[in-house]
């Protein structure tokens, strides 16, 4: 086995253009995967790049590295749209593995209960993908594909995380129904983030994780709370908005459970929230 750990990020480029390997920030995901299998021929170890660390403001987006660990981002003197966010990664794992995995791992890794994905895509985030041949930008809700699928190419390696900054009244929130209260697999995770004006909802964007192949968001929800006020967020929520989303039944919950668990998961999320922020 060929195990590189480049200190730059052109060199970690050179080295997948001369043949494909398996890409390590963390490793929390790559190797439990392997079960009984040999160790792959080739890892590219990225943990020692520079370029892909840190989280900063950048004009009009934040810029979240590629090997920010859960534990960094939870740490970060971030604004309320965050929220969400350091509230699904104090539920990744253990702490060993919040200080550890990565967030751009969270999202290569494309398992449909992601606790990640749901909440970066209600968000609005998009990917820098980088590789010999240049750069690309993805937007996430376009990135996971299905069931442990993503857009990324053989030679490509995520280098960031972007995401839009709102201004004004902000609020996020993100909530996983399991087994238990930590160490667990979703059953159903939700992600809102909204912003308000004048009292009343100007933006909404929800999404769901564990009730499809990819996480999906839910227009039809975000079109119905835009411009309602304090108190009537709860009741804005019907069995309709849910009708995207294709759970399955497994070993966690029967699809029929998924269905009903994520409408009042909803309704519990929403009622109430003030639209002051």
């Amino acid at each position: 086995m060929t195990v590189f750990r480049p200190g730059r990020l052109d060199e970690a480029l050179g080295f997948l253009a001369e043949a494909p390997a398996v890409l390590l920030a963390g490793g929390t995901d790559v190797f439990p995967a392997l079960g009984d299998r040999p160790a792959p021929g080739r890892v590219l170890d990225l943990t020692a790049i520079a370029e892909m660390r840190g989280i900063a403001r950048e004009g009009d987006h934040w810029r979240i590295g590629a090997g920010v660990t859960w534990a960094e981002l939870c740490r970060a003197d971030l604004p309320p749209q965050f929220d969400a966010l350091k509230r699904a990664g104090r539920q990744v794992g253990s702490v060993q593995i919040q200080t550890t995995a990565t967030i751009a791992g969270n999202i290569c890794n494309a398992s449909p209960a992601a606790d990640g994905v749901p909440v970066l895509m209600a968000l609005d985030a998009e990917l820098d993908l980088a590789s010999a041949a240049g750069r690309r930008v993805v937007p996430l809700a376009g990135f996971v594909t299905g069931n442990r699928r993503t857009l990324l190419r053989p030679d490509e390696v995520v280098t960031a995380i972007r995401v839009p900054h709102l201004d004004g009244a902000v609020r996020s929130d993100f909530a996983k129904l399991g087994s238990r209260a930590y160490l667990v697999i979703s059953i159903v995770s939700m992600a809102a983030v909204l912003r308000c004006e004048d009292g009343r909802v100007a933006d909404a964007r929800i999404a769901v994780g564990a009730c499809s192949a990819v996480p999906l968001r839910l227009a039809a929800l975000e079109r119905e709370l835009v411009g309602r006020g304090a108190g009537t967020l709860g009741a804005a929520v019907r069995a309709e908005h849910f009708a995207a989303l294709t759970p399955i039944d497994d070993v966690r919950a029967s699809a029929a459970y998924r269905r009903d668990a994520v409408c009042t998961m909803a309704v519990r999320m929403l009622h109430g929230w003030g639209t002051e922020g």
